[in-house]
């Protein structure tokens, strides 16, 4: 696929993703008089212009960050990632064969995560009921960011062990609803939310000491960097043909329907 560039500024409304270069102030080398070269300004121009290029061109990603809906819907990624066929090792919210799937790589104290999962359930409610999409959810805890995530992912994989798909989803729910995000949740209250949700407490706690699934989140953050992300919330929209459509960061819901629409309408 064509290799594309970006200029313009990260969307901001994701955590993490590359730095923009930075550029060196113009240079203007004085004539012997004390006056600027007319020639200065146009030099300035011309290095500067090589700067970006080599900081763009050099960058360990080269897929830039579509900043709006109709980019990302145009965007087919196949190819340029990998990313693991969802399978029942998955979260899965919604039927396991619907035509289009979201698969989510999220961060529960990422702020914008959290306007995502609102995002998401609104998506749900209206493609999920008739089987049409299902949500995949996969973990991506930036540890430099959110060093409690990576526990409170661990977390819903003990909800997941003690009480199965439906208590899965029901522990991610909660978290988002209660944490004030960028590493605000106090860890002490994670197996109250279990117990909250009848999740038996002393079980959790035992789980969640252990460590059991450290590994299997080391394991998705890897899959999901794999996958291309390079900040949160970051996913891709897998049409019934394979083709792999990009969301980069917490695009609205009518965004964010136009491109599951355009997935839908697939042939």
């Amino acid at each position: 696929m064509d290799i594309q560039t970006n200029l313009e500024p990260q969307n901001p409304e994701t955590d993490g993703g590359l730095p923009q270069p930075t550029l060196p102030p113009p240079t203007q080398p004085a004539s012997p008089g004390g006056q600027n070269t007319s020639l200065a300004v146009p030099v300035s121009i011309v290095i500067a212009g090589a700067l970006i290029a080599f900081a763009v061109y050099s960058s360990p990603n080269k897929i830039a960050a579509p900043t709006g809906a109709a980019n990302n819907a145009a965007a087919d990624v196949a190819g340029a990632v990998e990313l693991r066929a969802v399978d029942n090792s998955d979260h899965i919210l919604g039927n396991p064969n619907a035509q289009v799937k979201v698969i989510e790589f999220s961060d529960t104290e990422c702020p914008f995560c959290k306007r995502f999962h609102t995002t998401m359930q609104q998506v749900m409610n209206e493609y999920g009921k008739d089987g049409r999409v299902a949500w995949v959810y996969r973990h991506l805890p930036l540890d430099s960011l959110h060093p409690k995530a990576r526990k409170e992912a661990e977390a819903t994989e003990c909800a997941f062990k003690l009480g199965g798909n439906e208590k899965f989803w029901a522990y991610l729910d909660k978290i988002f609803e209660v944490t004030p995000t960028n590493n605000g949740l106090d860890l002490a209250l994670l197996p109250k939310l279990a117990s909250d949700l009848g999740i038996d407490k002393a079980a959790f706690e035992q789980c969640l000491n252990s460590g059991e699934f450290a590994a299997a989140i080391t394991k998705s953050i890897e899959e999901g960097t794999k996958a291309g992300a390079q900040g949160t919330p970051y996913s891709l929209v897998v049409t019934k043909s394979g083709k792999k459509l990009p969301i980069n960061g917490a695009l609205p819901y009518d965004s964010v329907k136009q491109i599951i629409d355009s997935a839908l309408a697939e042939k």
